[in-house]
């Protein structure tokens, strides 16, 4: 029989009622039932034993079943259910051959698999053909009554029947037409139907609502081979197009679509062998989840492993991709159509419930790629921020303006890279990376923010350090009345400059108004503290500057020129002055005046200092207690701790040892004007001159009356005076009475010959050059000027120093070698 070897006969249920799962699968796939969907048929046959069953379905299949052979008798040849593909038939059609009913292999009593087949076939079948004897119909007790008290009972165990097309094949025709035949089979079918116990919700329900009956007769195979033949032929052209609107099946319901035949065989002959009621929708809402669930899965391990995804989450990882979202939904789509087209014919409500899993599976599969895709423009937009921001501010735009471009910039390159990667699939929300990505730029914003600002604050605290440091160590070195006006003066001018020319310098940051006016006050402070630590650090020094002023108000008088002590000097007041300018710069050096609040200090410190109390107070008065001392106190009067630099008890101290090491000085100029008035006084005392009168008057007479020895008397007086005058005698007595005679001895010789060459000279009538005349003089001025300062510079002096601690400022003062600074002074006069 043509097409025989592209059956696949199988046997779908044995004997003993096991499903064979192997053998169906291997028919579906060699047949590739499962890409049919809903366009296909099954068509079962069920009958009498040895009624023909096989052999009908043979010659209208074209299938290879096992057929009796009539030469061994009459016996069971199908056993159990056996499947095989309907050769040629359009749509697909799948015929089911039953095991004969009545079959004395299973006795009278087991009637089981025959039920349980029958239910099977009624589940499964869109067209159940029932083959019976011509000759048994109108009978009561034909073998059909039975066959169909069967269908129409286990009918009723399906909750919800499908609607199955019921084909009577009267084999055997007589020579009665079908015409007659046909009402008495229908009028019996419905007499079973009645009679057969229903359910409440099916008691009135008609036949028609379960069943569409068609009946047709063939003629004996056996005694009218050919005619069977060619009435099986016209039969064929039936099942062409079977389930289309009109055919034999075109009104069917709850089909289950051909990829889930095999579980839904499966799961239905489970629970007819369990004996349980059909519950046929729950059992294709079952099915269809059972299905949906196993196509999905199959779709999502494709997609896990499908090489364009893997490419595309591989270069995800390294940055971000052109075209994300376009390629990830292009290959999503491909997986959810394929889910769409494999579950089309499934039960919509779990279709599509399972395809949201599905899409949910999808998107959490490639969700993290998404994420980290995310997480490399949030990178890239950041960098490329701090690159702009750099190149902006390298260019001398505003910070702020720069900020805000870049930022805005880098926002919407970041929001069309996340729009780039979105799919369509999904709506994911990118808000958190986004906000991310805002709080680092503000950060790196705030952060170079921070940096610009601490460059811009560091260079005007610089240059203002620079602006007040010399100035204020200048005026403080010059203490005077008015040092801490004009050291305030100087301040507040520095300060607003610096401070007029910041605020033009941040003003391109456009900060609010609470931090533009904190950042000027810091400024502000910054230069006070300034001024501050400069006077702290002159106060440290406060004892040297006072020994500087003692010595430069000492040694020099109005002219700023060094003072010779002739004897004509005052030396106390001299002294007095000196004093005072000292006590003047320790008093400026005392508390930082920098409020402009008014104090006592200058007038407690000259009230007590300079009144002479301190130092010839009396053993009495040393006596008294400390109460009485406005110096006695660690603390100035209407002046707070923080500004005060050196103590009262420190200035009492520091007065102490000023005066101990500047007494030396003041002894050693007394002592220098003694020993000059000493050396002017060559005339003898006024005895010895009345007793020369007395004694030399008959010389005198003897004088005046010889004018000749009057004139070598008178010339004798102008050698002498010329000898004197270029000799210098009185400024060589100066240094003493012997360094004047070896001095006026070494120059004696010199000075004659000196004087004898300029009478030659002045004889010949010869002018003399002004130079050689007056270079004697000049060497002889130049020696005068270091005679009458030798007394000082010759003076032996001692190394004093000394120091003084206070506990309240922690300040030290020392005075350095007195011999060095006296020298020095000693060649500034030199070089002056």
């Amino acid at each position: 029989m043509a097409g025989v070897d592209h059956c696949y006969s199988t046997q779908l249920i044995d004997g003993d009622g096991e499903f064979n799962v192997v053998g169906l699968d291997n028919f579906m796939r060699n047949t590739k039932l499962s890409n049919c969907g809903l366009s296909y048929a099954v068509v079962a046959i069920m009958g009498p034993q040895s009624s023909g069953k096989s052999t009908l379905l043979n010659h209208l299949f074209h299938t290879n079943f096992r057929e009796m052979d009539a030469y061994r008798g009459r016996t069971q040849t199908t056993k159990g259910i056996w499947i095989a593909h309907c050769v040629g038939i359009e749509p697909f059609t799948m015929a089911m051959d039953l095991e004969g009913t009545d079959g004395r292999e299973r006795g009278e009593d087991d009637t089981t698999f025959e039920k349980q087949s029958a239910l099977f076939a009624l589940a499964v079948a869109d067209i159940v053909l029932i083959n019976m004897w011509c000759h048994d119909i109108g009978r009561e007790h034909a073998a059909n009554k039975p066959l169909l008290k069967t269908v129409f009972q286990v009918m009723m165990r399906l909750f919800s029947p499908r609607k199955t097309t019921l084909l009577f094949v009267i084999r055997d025709k007589t020579k009665t037409p079908l015409e007659y035949l046909e009402p008495i089979l229908r009028e019996d079918i419905q007499k079973i139907w009645n009679a057969v116990r229903k359910p409440e919700a099916h008691k009135d329900t008609p036949l028609s609502e379960f069943f569409n009956v068609e009946v047709t007769a063939l003629s004996s195979y056996e005694e009218k081979e050919e005619l069977f033949k060619e009435q099986v032929t016209e039969l064929r052209q039936r099942f062409f197009n079977s389930i289309s609107p009109g055919g034999l099946a075109g009104d069917r319901r709850g089909v289950v679509p051909a990829s889930g035949f095999s579980f839904s065989a499966q799961r239905i002959w489970k629970v007819i062998k369990e004996n349980k009621d059909l519950d046929l929708p729950a059992h294709k809402v079952m099915v269809a989840t059972v299905r949906c669930e196993e196509i999905a899965n199959e779709k999502l391990h494709r997609l896990s492993s499908d090489e364009d995804w893997l490419a595309l989450e591989q270069a995800g990882q390294s940055g971000p991709v052109s075209g994300f979202g376009r390629k990830l939904s292009s290959i999503l789509e491909t997986y959810f159509s394929e889910y769409d087209m494999e579950t089309i014919y499934f039960d919509e409500g779990v279709r599509n419930a399972k395809r949201k899993q599905l899409e949910s599976k999808a998107l959490d599969c490639v969700h993290p790629a998404y994420l980290n895709l995310l997480g490399n423009l949030r990178v890239k937009a950041l960098e490329n921020f701090k690159s702009r921001l750099e190149q902006m501010l390298n260019k001398g735009e505003g910070f702020a303006a720069s900020a805000h471009t870049c930022i805005k910039s880098c926002m919407l390159e970041f929001d069309q890279g996340c729009a780039d990667a979105a799919i369509r699939q999904a709506d994911w929300d990118a808000s958190k990376v986004r906000d991310k990505l805002r709080r680092d730029i503000d950060a790196h914003t705030s952060s170079v923010q921070n940096a610009k600002l601490s460059e811009l604050m560091a260079s005007y605290e610089k240059q203002l350090s620079q602006a007040l440091s010399e100035p204020v160590e200048s005026l403080f070195d010059a203490a005077g009345i008015d040092t801490w006006a004009s050291i305030r003066k100087l301040l507040k001018r520095e300060t607003e400059t610096a401070a007029s020319e910041f605020s033009t310098a941040i003003s391109s940051f456009e900060l609010d108004q609470p931090t533009n006016e904190k950042m000027l006050q810091d400024l502000s402070n910054y230069a006070r503290n300034v001024v501050e630590k400069k006077a702290r650090e002159e106060a440290g020094k406060v004892l040297i500057r006072m020994k500087d002023r003692f010595s430069t108000v000492f040694s020099h008088d109005n002219d700023s020129m060094p003072r010779v002590w002739t004897g004509k000097e005052d030396i106390r007041t001299i002294t007095k002055d000196a004093r005072t300018a000292s006590l003047r710069l320790l008093s400026v050096m005392a508390a930082i005046r920098l409020d402009e609040k008014p104090d006592k200090i200058e007038s407690i410190l000259f009230s007590t200092l300079m009144d002479g109390s301190l130092a010839v107070a009396s053993s009495q008065q040393r006596s008294i207690s400390t109460s009485s001392d406005p110096l006695a106190s660690s603390t100035w009067e209407e002046v707070s701790p923080n500004n005060t630099l050196i103590t009262p008890v420190q200035c009492k101290s520091l007065w102490r040892q000023f005066k101990a090491e500047t007494e030396y000085t003041v002894t050693q100029a007394i002592s220098a004007q003694e020993a000059y008035k000493r050396t002017n006084n060559w005339l003898p005392p006024p005895w010895a001159i009345v007793a020369m009168v007395v004694l030399g008057f008959n010389e005198f007479m003897l004088l005046l009356r010889n004018p000749l020895y009057l004139m070598l008397l008178f010339v004798a007086y102008l050698l002498s005076k010329a000898m004197w005058v270029q000799m210098d005698v009185g400024g060589q007595f100066q240094h003493g009475t012997l360094a004047g005679l070896i001095s006026i001895s070494s120059r004696f010789l010199p000075t004659v010959v000196n004087l004898l060459r300029r009478l030659a000279e002045e004889a010949q009538g010869h002018q003399t050059a002004e130079a050689p005349r007056q270079q004697p003089s000049m060497a002889f001025q130049s020696f005068r000027n270091q005679s009458q300062l030798n007394p000082t510079s010759s003076i032996p002096e001692s190394s004093v120093s000394s120091s003084v601690s206070a506990s309240d400022g922690g300040i030290e003062y020392s005075s350095p070698n007195l011999t060095q600074r006296r020298s020095t002074k000693v060649q500034e006069a030199e070089l002056s």
